[in-house]
């Protein structure tokens, strides 16, 4: 910075030396600040591995771009991680010291403050039965080791814009059910009925176009993007989350199987 353009500053003349004396303590506050809401604006991912090299690159993996994150090596540490700041997404290994990851990613997602936090099992646990278990025990997406980098991050990056669904607004009925979008509400014959992100999403859709046929291909379209890596097998797992809370709540055949298509919400 020039003597000229200090004069924006001073209201006399003054050297550099001048004006960091007068101003430094500002200028330092303000660039602070900038880098704290750069950091606050930060989509942040926590790394729940114990294998402390893998732990380390994807760290460096997920730093370089542009992802505040975080490390556990075990679900105590996760925990401890989650009192300070909730993720956007977290990665999951399966196979951790104590409380393994299935078990992990169930608790989680029974709980209201972390059940809509997006889980990404990373495992070296690749059979199909195993891929369905870790789903059902509340994964949003599965990675089997070794991976792609660029994969993992494209997957990452789908979970977090499948977080903010672009939702019409309107709020819908159905009989005694009232869903709010806005509000991310859900209330059955008056009562508030806890509910998922999926599922709240799926419900939507269905209400929206009652008796409409839905493959499991335009659900994951319309839910969880036509850029989800996510497998069709995982609206099966979703819509039997969604039917048991809807038969808790008194409507145990709202959501109908059609053999060879797939589903549909009910008139009857």
């Amino acid at each position: 910075m020039g003597d000229k353009q200090l004069e924006f500053f001073c209201p006399k003349k003054c050297t550099k030396e001048l004006f960091l004396q007068k101003f430094g303590h500002i200028c330092h506050v303000f660039v602070t600040q900038l880098r704290l809401n750069a950091t606050m604006n930060k989509n942040t991912v926590l790394v729940v591995e114990d294998d402390a090299a893998l732990s380390s690159m994807l760290k460096f993996m997920l730093q370089r771009n542009g992802f505040d994150t975080m490390l556990a090596q075990d679900t105590a540490e996760a925990d401890k991680c989650l009192e300070q700041k909730l993720p956007d997404v977290i990665l999951l290994d399966w196979m951790l010291p104590g409380m393994d990851g299935i078990e992990y990613a169930a608790r989680l997602k029974s709980h209201p403050v972390t059940t809509d936090i997006n889980i990404i099992m990373v495992t070296a646990k690749g059979d199909e039965e195993d891929k369905i278990r870790g789903l059902d025990c509340g994964a949003d997406d599965y990675v089997t080791k070794p991976f792609s980098t660029n994969e993992l991050l494209a997957r990452v990056r789908a979970a977090i814009r499948r977080a903010k669904p672009q939702q019409s607004g309107e709020t819908l009925s159905h009989k005694d059910i009232l869903i709010n979008p806005d509000a991310h509400i859900l209330t059955i014959n008056n009562m508030v009925v806890e509910i998922g992100l999926k599922e709240f999403e799926l419900l939507y859709l269905f209400i929206r176009k009652p008796n409409r046929v839905y493959s499991r291909v335009q659900l994951l379209d319309k839910v969880w993007g036509k850029d989800s890596y996510v497998d069709e097998r995982t609206v099966d797992v979703y819509i039997r989350r969604l039917r048991s809370i809807l038969e808790a709540a008194g409507h145990a055949n709202l959501i109908k199987t059609v053999r060879g298509v797939g589903y549909r919400l009910t008139l009857d």
